[in-house]
This record gives structure tokens, sequence and C-alpha cells, in this order.
């Protein structure tokens, strides 16, 4: 099996998330005593986690790319970004290593295309609904988006970085969460992407009218898949 590094995710939880799915999947394919091999960078994401301006980015991508090299010379063949919004500075990271970053947004695209998806919302936080990074690598998969909504983007700002980051889930988000999802089901979409890993602590992604995507357990697959060689 091929050594995977993972840099860590905006909070502990979504880092812990990753390493359960995982393993999990190597788990299933091998049986007995076979576990994957991580290895794993738990980032401080207290500087970095709510950039906003270019100088900020540029810092993250300077942390990020740090971190990837580290992982590289440890020994990883190649890596995940544990955090949708941290791959807006994707391109910087990749270029400051050899090996390849597998893309959340490329897999959930590839994902969706095979499911023959062409219609869906995307929904996370502000820079990842608002901003081109994530959305044209869907797009590039031939998926149509629904324009982004300023209003919910603000809110899963608020519920993600004070809420769900510190660990804590309220009900009152969990119901916002799932009206929301209702509304959206009602537009002309054939799913929603859920394009930020914390929110699964308030979504179930399997009780939904619309079909929900779910981007963090489709890019852990993926990286079982790569430690598998499959």
């Amino acid at each position: 099996m091929k050594k995977l590094g993972l840099i860590g995710g905006l909070s502990w939880t979504s880092t812990a998330r990753y390493y359960q799915i995982i393993n999990q999947a190597v788990y299933r394919a091998k049986g007995g005593q076979h576990s994957a091999p991580l290895i794993i960078e738990s980032l401080d994401f207290a500087d970095i986690g709510r950039s906003t301006t270019d100088e900020e980015w540029a810092y993250a991508a300077e942390v990020l790319t740090a971190s990837a090299r580290r992982l590289e010379q440890a020994g990883a063949a190649a890596l995940l970004i544990c955090a949708n919004s941290m791959h807006r500075v994707y391109d910087d990271v990749q270029r400051g290593v050899d090996i390849p970053i597998i893309n959340i947004a490329d897999v959930v695209g590839r994902k969706m295309q095979a499911d023959g998806i062409t219609k869906a919302a995307l929904v996370g936080t502000r820079n990842v609904m608002t901003e081109d990074f994530y959305r044209e690598r869907l797009v590039a998969h031939g998926i149509s988006l629904l324009p982004p909504d300023l209003e919910l983007a603000e809110r899963i700002d608020r519920i993600v970085y004070e809420e769900l980051t510190l660990g804590k889930a309220s009900r009152d988000s969990e119901r916002y969460m799932r009206s929301e999802l209702t509304d959206i089901a009602k537009e002309d979409v054939q799913a929603a992407i859920l394009a930020c890993t914390e929110l699964e602590m308030i979504v179930d992604v399997r009780a939904n009218v619309l079909p929900i995507y779910d981007g963090t357990a489709i890019h852990a697959r993926a990286g079982a898949d790569f430690i598998l060689g499959e």
C-alpha cells in the first residue's frame, strides 16, 4: 500500500473524520489487521482559517506548502488537504511539491459526472460558494451550478467558525440547514454538494429529499483508493 499524507482540516474533528473514513475503506478492502499508512500534520488553523485578504491567503499558502513539503520528505506519495476552503491555495501548494495533491473539487466533479449529475447547488463557507477556485473545477466536469446564495454563505460562515470548529452543533443550526436544503430541492437541480467538512456535524447526508454529495467522504475515499492503488 502507498503512503498518504494528510494536511489537517480547519478543526481536529474534520481531520479525525478523514482518518476514520480512510481506515474504514482500507479495512473493508484488506481485512484482518490492516489499517491505512497515513502521515498526518495537524496544523493550528487559528491564524489562517478565516483568511480574506490577498496577504492573508499568501500566508496561508506558505503555511500549507511548508506542511506539504514536510509530509513529502516524510515519505508521503500523495497528499490530501482536509479543508474545502484551503483549496483556494491548492495551485500554490501543488507547485511547491513533487507529489500529487488530490483536489477535492475534482474528485467530487468526477463522481457527479459518473452519476449523470449536470445541475447542482454548491453549499459551503463563503469563499467556497462565491469564489472561482472550487466552482470552475466542477463546471469543467460538466456541472452547472446555481448562483451562490450570499445570505446562506454568510450564515454558514458563522455556523462553521463560531460553532462547528469549536465542537458545538446546535439544534438551531441543524434546523436551519435542513430548511435550506429543502428549499434548494425545489430549485432546478439534481443534487447538492456539501463542500464543508464540518457541516457533516449538522447535516444528515442520507436523510434529505435531494441527493447530497458529501465532499469529505468522496475526498477521503479517493485517498483510500490511492493507498490501495485503485
